[in-house]
């Protein structure tokens, strides 16, 4: 069974996570829980807080897609089919030096239809362990490194509108508004 989607407004997506100390069957089983609502959604990444808990996790899968990047998972470039969907857990990301900064059209699972262009650097590598505690290192570009840089951004209660330009966002703000107040008469409805 697959999780709500929490949209813009609800005050969990501006939570930062809590940090994830216990990895048990439960977590694992939410773990699959988010694969199912990100697959159910045709996402290609989500975080906890974007399904209601405000906790260190996310998950990606890039198999679907047709863009290009490189990866290094643990050394090796291991096929994506064997790393995805990746169960990603108290990440730290580290920018890749000299990596350049690309702007491209993002979108958002907690933001129906609702994109705008995004400056991000073009390479990040990351520690993070996976939802069983296993550590891992990765080393990703393009639009892998986009995804995680977005999920990441989710764990610390920040959302890709925050980093659009004034000029890029005020092509969006209505459509914005609209869903924060579709979001306040959810929660009121279901408050009563």
């Amino acid at each position: 069974m697959s999780l709500e989607i929490v949209h813009y407004n609800d005050p969990v997506l501006r939570k930062k996570g809590e940090k994830i100390t216990v990895f048990d069957a439960e977590l694992a089983a939410f773990a699959e829980r988010m694969i199912e609502t990100m697959h159910e959604a045709r996402g290609i990444g989500l975080a906890a807080q974007q399904v209601g808990r405000a906790v260190q996790v996310c998950v990606v899968d890039l198999r679907e897609t047709e863009a290009e990047f490189d990866w290094k998972l643990d050394g090796a470039k291991t096929p994506l089919d064997l790393i995805m969907p990746m169960v990603v857990v108290n990440p730290k990301i580290v920018v890749a030096k000299k990596a350049p900064t690309v702007s491209l059209e993002e979108g958002c699972l907690s933001f129906p239809e609702i994109r705008g262009d995004v400056e991000r650097v073009e390479a990040v590598s990351a520690k993070f362990v996976d939802q069983y505690g296993l550590p891992h290192t990765l080393e990703c570009n393009g639009l892998f490194a986009r995804c995680l840089l977005h999920e990441a951004d989710h764990l610390n209660g920040i959302l890709f509108i925050d980093l659009m330009t004034k000029a890029v966002r005020s092509t969006i703000d209505e459509a914005v508004k609209e869903l924060a107040k579709r979001t306040k008469a959810a929660r009121t409805a279901q408050a009563k």
